[in-house]
């Protein structure tokens, strides 16, 4: 492992970063992760995901203090109240934080300062299909469009393979790109 003095790169602590990536080569198991999210519905719309504990690199986690809570809904025009963004709009979200988050590993990697990274995510999406009224229109996305504006102490062609190694490496990009088989389960009281 090489990092030089430069310890610290955007934010990202690069000795812990290489020493974490040097880890996960000699103990590939300690790779697997297992999050998760528990839900419940509040009213109407709304309803409340919350998020605390996750298992990865070989055990639970406990760093986390405090839980997460995240409140969804719908606007009224979608016969919700506003209580919190709708569920494609976290979608959104979670892309867009997933990709950032590559961009700026991938950047420390590489040895480049970022300044600043700035996105905005569209997604289109015809609500026929949710609400069941055409069979033949998709019920999410039909699109989403990208775009990033990334400055730093690179040339123009570098910082454009930095968000396309990122890109490469997100997991929710892969995740929304390719699917994920999901397994539901239902029991009834």
């Amino acid at each position: 492992m090489s990092v030089g003095t430069d310890t610290k790169r955007n934010g990202v602590d690069t000795e812990k970063m290489f020493a974490t990536l040097d880890l996960i080569k000699a103990q590939p198991e300690l790779a697997k992760f297992q999050f998760r999210a528990t839900n419940r519905w509040i009213d109407g719309a709304h309803n409340r995901s919350t998020i605390k504990g996750f298992y990865g690199a070989g055990a639970e986690d406990s760093s986390r203090s405090e839980e997460f809570q995240l409140d969804a809904g719908e606007p009224a025009i979608l016969l919700g109240s506003n209580t919190g963004p709708n569920p494609v709009e976290y979608l959104l979200h979670a892309l867009a934080a997933c990709l950032t988050i590559a961009i700026v590993y991938v950047a420390t990697a590489r040895k480049v300062k970022l300044t600043s990274v700035e996105s905005t995510f569209t997604g289109e999406l015809d609500a026929r299909g949710a609400f069941g009224l055409d069979d033949g229109t998709r019920n999410g996305f039909e699109r989403i469009g990208v775009s990033f504006r990334v400055s730093g102490d690179a040339t123009e062609e570098k910082l454009r393979e930095v968000v396309e190694r990122a890109r490469e490496r997100s997991a929710v990009y892969d995740m929304v790109t390719n699917g994920v088989p999901v397994d539901l389960n239902v029991t009834t009281d």
